[in-house]
């Protein structure tokens, strides 16, 4: 082999390499069909909360007694207090103490998870469908046309009220084809609550979309 044919085959072999690397990235953002599932998701919204401490039982009581027992009250004691004539009184009286009241305990933070579980449907054919989109993974797509990409979900903190789920989606619309010529459209931007999918969540004259849970 000539100097010129191994130098060639160097410059092929670098450029097959760059183009795979490229095509992997490429393949990387694509996104991937739904896949339905079946997990539950009422226990995922919140923390779990540490095991209490077993009950002990309530002491036994004596029995009662069979005949009645004569109360007597003691004579009420009558204390007379000595005033003492040749000490001063005082001038002023120290002032009380004010207790101070305690600092607030500060709030648990929201702990990060890294699935969001989202329910969609097609208000035309009626197919809904609840999956998984990985934060910061690759987009998911709905009914060939609805694309749903992650970009954080959270659970409620312990001292919550209310078991929650947040998470942050973009939403976009793409008809799938064999030569995808326009870009994807964005529908949705912005926070979902699981607590409140008629206000938060996706609101489309054909598809329906909204939060359902998290998952680790």
């Amino acid at each position: 082999m000539t100097l010129r044919g191994g130098i060639l085959a160097g410059v092929t072999a670098v450029a097959l390499m760059a183009s795979g690397g490229v095509l992997a990235s490429a393949l990387n953002d694509l996104p991937q069909d739904a896949v339905p599932i079946q997990d539950p998701t009422a226990t995922l919204n919140r923390q779990t909360p540490a095991q209490t401490a077993p009950v002990e039982p309530a002491p036994e009581a004596a029995p009662a007694p069979t005949t009645p027992i004569a109360v007597t009250p003691p004579a009420p004691s009558i204390v007379v207090a000595e005033i003492d004539k040749e000490e001063p009184k005082e001038e002023a009286e120290a002032a009380p103490a004010v207790a101070r009241p305690a600092a607030p305990a500060a709030p648990a933070r929201r702990q990060r998870r890294r699935v969001a579980i989202v329910e969609a449907i097609d208000k035309i054919t009626a197919e809904s469908m609840r999956f998984e989109v990985e934060v910061g993974g690759r987009p998911v797509r709905f009914q060939k046309t609805l694309i749903f990409t992650a970009r954080a979900c959270e659970v409620s903190a312990p001292d919550e009220q209310v078991a929650d789920a947040v998470a942050y989606l973009e939403v976009s619309l793409q008809p799938r084809g064999v030569m995808q010529v326009n870009e994807p459209r964005q529908i949705f931007r912005g926070w979902m609550f699981a607590s409140s999918p008629g206000v938060s969540g996706l609101q489309h004259p054909i598809y329906d979309a909204w939060i359902v849970g998290c998952k680790a």
